[in-house]
Parts: C-alpha cells; structure tokens; sequence
C-alpha cells in the first residue's frame, strides 16, 4: 500500500493520541490528513478498521478506564479530562462499550486489571499490518485493479431527481417515482444517463437520515416548468473519475467503496477529489435473473501532486 496514505493515516492517529482532550471534529482530523474532507472517512476506515469517529472514542474511553482505577478525580473530572461533549454523552458511550457505568467500573476495576484490555489498543494493531511496514505488496492485485479501473472524464450534467431519506437498500421508491416521471417525458435508459448519488456516508450518518438521489440525464434546452411537483433539478459536476464496473447485490455495494479505496486508490497516481461519488445504474436489479444490480461506480480523482 501507498507509504504516503498510511503516513498520513497514522499522523491522523497521533493526532488523535495526543489530544484526545480537546475538540476532535471530521473537519481538523481531515485536514491533518490532507485529504478530501467528503472522502476522509472511507479512506481512514479502510485503512484502520474503524472510523475516524469510533478511534477517538475509543481513545477517550481507554484513558478514562485508567482515570477511574487510578486516580479520585469525579466523574464529570474524567468526562472533561477526556474530552468528552458532556458527562451524560461519557456515561452513554461508556455503558454501551463496558456494559457498565463509569461508577460501577471505578468499584471494580482494581480487582480485575484487565478490564481495559475489553478495547485493542488500534494503533498498535494498525501499526503491526502488513501493508503499514510497507511488507507484502499484491503486485498482481495491483495489475488486476489496473486492468478493472479506468480513468474517464466527464462533462457538466443537468438532471431531475428524487431524494431519499432513509435506508440506501431502499431507494427503490425514489427510483420508480423517477422512472415513472422520465417515461412520461420519453427520457430512457437508452437515451439517458440514470444516476445514483449517495450523499452521505453510512457509517457516520444514521441509516434513518442518510439522503440518496435518483438522478436522470436532462436533453439541453429542456423546460422545467410544470415539473416541480414531481422532481427537482441540478447540475452535476463534470471532472475526472475513476470508474469501477460492478455486479453483485445491493447489499454488497458498500464493499465496492471499500475496495476501490482500500486497495486500488492507495497504489494509484491519484487522490480522492471533494466531489460525490456518481453511480451510473447500467440495469434494473429486480428484473435481472439474479437479482443483481449493474453499476459504473464513478470515483471523483484528481492526480496526486
């Protein structure tokens, strides 16, 4: 894997180590990485395991389980020491990973040392792979990505959409209510672009809120009066992407992310760009024989300076 990805993974987990007290937000450990801010999160999950959000809690926790054993500072001391937006959150997060509250873990934990050992310590784990010693490169894996991924540039689009809101396996509904209202204006799949955009990232956003567009590629000088009640219209950035075909089932669509940049992105001659990631729907899941949907995944890159 690219040295300099986990280069500036791991400062984002030095950073993190080193003030776990203060004000971690998406956008500083972003920007400590260098990287896209809309992508950050994919990149560090991939790499690390968990995400950006899960580490520094666990950082957090870890060192108030050591504050609780060997210190009398209170409570509301620890919740603040730690970092913690307020003691009520500390209790709720701690619960949830110890299965005990802070006060019961403080009567106990002298008697079992080992309670803090209920979290791996990441950095260590993370610091041990492979592809973090540089150990093990897949060149064949590589020349396979290379064969798989191409580089393509797009053109501006303007489109009408639906929003979802909600669970992203259950677009369908934002989808028929589109393809209903693109038959009506005799914009096809043979004619047109139908496009998926997942606006927000899964493992920061509950699944109930997650927001997702059903887009169709607009014919220029198309009139949008009169249409407002059915859909809605942007523009879509034009760029450079990298593309990767995929074939499975919805469910699985998540790992398609994860692998592209997991594992191509990092070895490859670009970065992650700050624009969404298109899904270019190439088939209709319910009518394929095995329930599978095609999509053209389309990466937003720019080339690495």
């Amino acid at each position: 894997m690219n040295n300099d990805y986990l280069n500036r993974i791991d400062n984002v987990i030095k950073y993190i180590k080193e003030n776990s007290n203060q004000k971690l937000t998406l956008d500083i450990l972003a920007g400590v990485s260098n990287f896209s801010k809309y992508h950050f999160t994919r990149i560090f999950t991939s790499i690390v395991g968990v995400t950006p959000v899960a580490f520094v809690n666990q950082e957090r926790l870890q060192k108030a389980v050591y504050l609780l054993a060997e210190t009398n500072k209170t409570i509301l001391e620890i919740s603040n020491q730690c970092g913690f937006e307020s003691v009520s959150t500390f209790n709720a997060l701690f619960k949830k990973h110890y299965g005990k509250t802070p006060r019961d873990v403080r009567n106990s934990v002298r008697e079992n040392s080992n309670i803090s050992l209920h979290f791996s310590n990441k950095q260590e784990e993370f610091s041990q792979l492979e592809a973090y010693n540089g150990i093990g490169r897949n060149h064949i894996l590589k020349r396979a990505w290379e064969n798989v991924i191409t580089i393509k540039e797009l053109p501006e689009y303007e489109v009408a959409y639906v929003r979802h809101v909600g669970s992203y396996l259950d677009t369908h509904v934002a989808w028929d209510k589109l393809g209903r209202w693109a038959s009506w204006q005799g914009l096809t799949p043979n004619n047109h672009y139908f496009i998926g955009i997942s606006l927000d990232d899964g493992n920061l956003v509950e699944e109930f809120a997650c927001r997702y567009d059903a887009c169709v590629t607009l014919p220029s000088g198309f009139e949008r009066s009169g249409h407002t009640k059915h859909v809605e219209f942007k523009t879509l950035s034009g760029g450079m992407y990298a593309v990767y075909p995929y074939y499975d089932t919805i469910d699985k669509f998540v790992l398609a992310y994860q692998n592209v940049f997991s594992l191509w992105l990092p070895d490859s001659e670009y970065d992650a760009d700050d624009r969404p990631c298109l899904e270019f729907c190439m088939n209709d899941p319910a009518k394929d024989k095995e329930g599978k949907c095609k999509v053209d995944l389309y990466i937003p890159v720019k080339k690495r300076i």
